[in-house]
């Protein structure tokens, strides 16, 4: 094995006070922190009192850079990798690097810490003991639709990533692919401003897209499909039917709908929900 030591740091997500003793105690002895911003990284490292030479890391280069660093760890070099905030890897650079430098017999160690991910779910007061992290979306509204739509029957709960500019389109696309579900957005995590948004998708959707700007990145916790997440025992279908009727949305409304939210076909649902309106039932 390589005498060099390749360490992911995860660093705080805002606070900076939320950085672990251990990632101090590796950022003071590495002989060079790989960091996606620099200027950010920098900000970490001074109001820690750490003085350490920074080589720039990002999505642009890491493809290029990755491999004069492992020539790094080879010769012995210690490298630790961070992000602009939280863990590397996850929506963020590092997996060149850590392949290349396992592929070198380079050992890499994980220094854990702080999470988007693991923050929100913390405090989502939803049943996320199972979920799926699908980071960004395509910033295409009809590539985005149509990944919404393929994940619109899982049966864990749903983690995304957003971007301020996109996320009104994100959750009106979530709307019509999943339904109205439950969901928690949680923006500017960790951070002064913090905000924890909780309701349906339609309450956190009109409670953002009712602002003159959206700031700071977004993650956006959204209930799996709702047959699958009762163990998949069937739904009322009629008392779904009932309760979007007695919302005023029309049969074909409720249909589409409800097609999004169960992953029944829509045709069912229709003739289901015609069948209640000639009975006076919805």
């Amino acid at each position: 094995m390589a005498g060099g030591v390749l360490y992911v740091v995860a660093t705080p997500i805002g606070n900076l006070e939320d950085v672990t003793l251990r990632a101090l105690r590796v950022l003071r002895e590495v002989d060079v922190v790989a960091a996606e911003d620099t200027r950010r990284t920098r900000v970490l490292l001074q109001h820690h009192g750490i003085a350490k030479p920074l080589v720039a890391y990002h999505d642009a280069v890491e493809r290029t850079r990755a491999p004069g660093l492992v020539e790094r760890l080879r010769r012995g070099e210690s490298v630790a990798l961070v992000s602009d905030a939280g863990t590397p890897g996850i929506a963020d650079p590092g997996y060149h690097l850590v392949r290349q430098a396992l592929v070198a017999g380079v050992r890499v160690v994980p220094i854990p810490g702080p999470s988007a991910v693991a923050a929100i779910t913390s405090v989502a007061g939803l049943p996320v003991d199972r979920f799926a992290f699908e980071g960004f979306l395509p910033n295409r509204s009809a590539a985005r639709r149509r990944r919404l739509g393929e994940l619109a029957r899982e049966a864990r709960a749903l983690v995304f990533l957003e971007a301020p500019t996109r996320v009104v389109a994100m959750l009106d696309d979530a709307l019509g692919a999943l339904g109205d579900r439950e969901a928690v957005v949680g923006r500017e995590l960790t951070k002064l401003h913090e905000e924890i948004l909780r309701g349906r998708l339609s309450d956190v959707r009109a409670a953002l897209a009712g602002r003159a700007k959206v700031l700071g990145e977004l993650v956006i916790v959204v209930t799996g499909a709702p047959d699958a997440a009762a163990g998949g025992t069937p739904l009322d279908l009629d008392a779904q039917i009932r309760r979007l009727r007695a919302e005023g949305l029309g049969v074909r409304d409720v249909a589409a709908r409800l097609a999004a939210e169960t992953g029944r076909p829509r045709r069912q649902i229709y003739q289901r929900a015609l069948e209640l309106q000639r009975g006076g039932a919805a």
